[in-house]
């Protein structure tokens, strides 16, 4: 209702294309700019009370946008700077919610979940446009908005009652711009997130084109009146209901690549119907089919992003998924608004659906189904270290070494074990990792990785998961002898403050 609210009252306050478009940004720009540090501290604090925060602000926000709308003292700038804030809230209140899912059911219900919660979500998105538009028309946005505010306190009811148990460790509590910089670092070296942030970012640029310019169509390309368009952005949330219900049935027939092809090709369609078409009735047929394709594009990102990553990053990537979701969708407002101002809504919409049957070139280098073939769980399989005097948790950096007596003919298939292993080095932690091999003794590998911290190497050992863990074996089945591969840990000696602080820039 909110949204089309807003995006109603815009194109009252103004007929430029550009300050329309621009609505999108401010709700999609905050995630952009928030994102990381929201899923950093949903990872690393207590996820009831930040819920209860981000609710409690967006209430404020809307609120405030409500009165003002009754006052009749909303400008475009206004309506703009307090959708901004809203988007704000949305921003640090949407990776923590993403990330209760997999807490609430077990792994394997994970794509039900997601396709229920998708239902819930596009089932008032098919109602409250219409609906929203029907207050529009009879009392004025400024009560839709009002109606918004007060719906936020359903939800902090509802916090207020859960309890989130984060999961106990040993490891001290991770500082946030560590924990970003964990998160960066995770998907750099995560080639099953790296797809999905890829394949995200390539679909939403071209996709927000109709989010975008379905205000500005309905409006002043085709004279619509309020309710009418609420029921053109309605259309969409039915056919993504509906998308949602079949979903399940769908994703039994056809692998998660092969379903994310078919909708990116069926939405590219409806983007050019958009362009060329101006029957109402048809439109809304169109549009049903997109909500389809939208949900069965949505949940196969979200699922392939949950089931890429753990669950002590589990926060930080649905971060960086909204990040490249949103601010993809930022600029892609920008850029289809400035397009459709220049060179008309027809020549920005073929646009939109041309590049979006081009990015299915990246389709066959960039796989969604990584994420389901892993075991993530924690396997806890890492021996405490062996030290005399227990260091401080901020002494730093960490070399830890791994010895091996590999056979020499076996050597070649060994480092390429190994590189599996290195990477899951740099990916929980290490910020530099290799393999060396001794000279003067052939069948001598030393491993090595250096981590910035004792408390941070701590937390590698909480980290490791059961295919890490099976990657490790790989590697270790070429080791020769009756023990296991030694390993050591050396903490580095500062000779002073300078130097101490010197290393820790480095």
């Amino acid at each position: 209702m909110h949204e089309a609210g807003a995006g109603w009252l815009m194109t009252s306050l103004t007929t430029s294309p550009l300050l329309v478009a621009l609505m999108q940004t401010a709700t999609s720009l905050p995630v952009f700019l928030l994102g990381l540090p929201a899923g950093a501290l949903a990872d690393v604090v207590d996820r009831r009370r930040m819920l209860l925060f981000t609710q409690g602000w967006m209430l404020s926000a809307a609120g405030m946008l409500g009165l003002l709308t009754l006052l009749d003292m909303t400008t475009p700038w206004v309506l703009l700077v307090l959708t901004l804030a809203l988007g704000a809230g949305a921003a640090m209140n949407a990776p923590a919610w993403q990330a209760t899912a997999p807490e609430l059911v077990p792994r394997a219900e994970l794509p039900k979940a997601v396709a229920l919660n998708g239902i819930g979500l596009n089932l008032a998105r098919a109602v409250g446009p219409a609906l929203g538009g029907a207050i529009v028309a009879a009392a004025g946005a400024g009560a839709v908005f009002l109606l918004n505010a007060v719906s936020f306190l359903s939800v902090m009811a509802v916090l207020s009652q859960w309890r989130w148990s984060p999961r106990a460790g040993k490891a001290p509590t991770e500082p946030v711009l560590s924990a970003i910089r964990a998160g960066i670092r995770y998907a750099r070296h995560a080639p099953a997130l790296r797809a999905v942030l890829v394949r995200t970012g390539l679909f939403v640029l071209f996709a927000s084109a109709l989010w975008a310019l379905l205000p500005v169509l309905a409006r002043h390309e085709m004279g619509l009146g309020s309710t009418a368009y609420g029921i053109l952005f309605g259309c969409l949330g039915a056919g993504a209901v509906a998308g949602a219900v079949i979903l399940p049935w769908l994703r039994r027939r056809l692998s998660m690549d092969a379903l994310s092809i078919a909708a990116i090709v069926l939405f590219a369609a409806v983007t050019l119907a958009l362009a060329q078409v101006r029957q109402f009735g048809f439109l809304c047929v169109v549009l049903w089919a997109g909500g389809v394709a939208w949900i069965a594009l949505m949940a196969s990102f979200n699922i392939a992003t949950q089931t890429a990553v753990p669950s002590w990053v589990r926060a930080r990537a649905l971060a960086l998924y909204l990040l490249m979701f949103q601010g993809s969708m930022a600029f892609g407002g920008v850029l289809w608004g400035t397009v459709a101002q220049h060179a008309g809504m027809t020549v920005a919409l073929w646009c939109a659906a041309a590049g979006l049957v081009a990015g299915l070139a990246l389709a066959p280098r960039y796989r969604l189904n990584h994420g389901e073939e892993l075991d993530l769980r924690p396997s806890s399989h890492w021996p405490e270290p062996n030290v005399l005097i227990e260091p401080d948790p901020e002494d730093g950096p960490v070399l830890v070494t791994v010895e091996y007596r590999i056979d020499p003919e076996h050597a070649r298939n060994f480092a390429l074990a190994v590189q599996a292993v290195r990477r899951q080095r740099l990916r929980d932690g290490a910020f530099r990792s290799g393999l060396f091999r001794d000279p003067s003794d052939p069948g001598r590998y030393i491993e090595t990785f250096v981590v910035e911290s004792w408390a941070e190497h701590m937390r590698q050992h909480e980290r490791v998961t059961v295919n890490d863990r099976i990657a490790e074996d790989r590697a270790n089945a070429f080791h020769r002898g009756d023990q296991p591969p030694v390993t050591s840990h050396y903490i580095y000696a500062h000779t002073s403050e300078s130097d101490h602080s010197e290393t820790t820039e480095r």
